[in-house]
This record gives C-alpha cells, sequence and structure tokens, in this order.
C-alpha cells in the first residue's frame, strides 16, 4: 500500500514539474520580440494620450483619381502635424509645417513634375517648378 501511494505521488510530482516548466517555455516565448510588427495602421502616444504620431494607407479613391497612399504625420503637442511624408504610385510628397497655418514647405514629385512651394504665415505663396 505504501509503495502505491509513493508511486503515486512521485508520479503526481512529475506532472506538476512537467507544467511548471512547460508554462516558463510559454512565458520566456512571450517576452521574446518579434521581428515584424504588422498592422494596418500604426500611431504612437506620449504620456497624456495625445496621438503624435501615424503611420497610415489611405486607400485610392476612384471618384477622384487620386491613387493609394502611404502617410506618415509627426504631431506637435497642440495636435498639429508638423511633417507629412507621402508616397504613391505615380510620386511622393514631403510637407513641412511652420509655427502657424499655414506658414510651410512642400516638395512634390508626381509624375513626371516637381515643385516646391513656399508659404508664409500671411498665406503668401511662392511655387517653384523646373
Amino acid at each position: 500500500m505504501k509503495a502505491k501511494l509513493l508511486f503515486v505521488l512521485t508520479l503526481a510530482n512529475m506532472v506538476l514539474l512537467l507544467v511548471s516548466v512547460s508554462q516558463t517555455r510559454v512565458a520566456t516565448a512571450a517576452n521574446a520580440q518579434a521581428p515584424v510588427l504588422r498592422g494596418r495602421a500604426l500611431e504612437i502616444v506620449d504620456e497624456q494620450g495625445r496621438v503624435r504620431s501615424t503611420l497610415t494607407v489611405i486607400p485610392a479613391d476612384p471618384r477622384t483619381g487620386y491613387p493609394e497612399t502611404v502617410l506618415l504625420r509627426l504631431i506637435d503637442s497642440k495636435g498639429r502635424p508638423g511633417v507629412k511624408i507621402a508616397t504613391t504610385e505615380d510620386g511622393a510628397a514631403l510637407a513641412l509645417g511652420g509655427e502657424s497655418d499655414p506658414a510651410g514647405i512642400s516638395l512634390m514629385a508626381r509624375g513626371a513634375t516637381t515643385s516646391v512651394k513656399l508659404t508664409n504665415k500671411d498665406g503668401r505663396e511662392q511655387t517653384y517648378k523646373p
């Protein structure tokens, strides 16, 4: 009788040990860094929960003819995008915002055309095209 009880207790301890070891491996695997972060969009927020950066894929709009766009926005503490970088099938754009709207610089290369547009805080624009 004692031998059976000793055998059952030893077997139970072995099962508990195996369960414990397998849970440790799962926890270690969960803490490992994934080599790629995949998703449909990305937002980075600050300590107050305000969105400070976004990376978005905007679908094409057949009504306007605007192509699919990948857009990166870097946003200041007031919620205003200061940097925008966009790319499409036919080109790319970079916009840098000044302290107040509409001040900023816009660089664009779309299709066979390129341009640089400067806008001051009063809304005066100067566009340069080669």
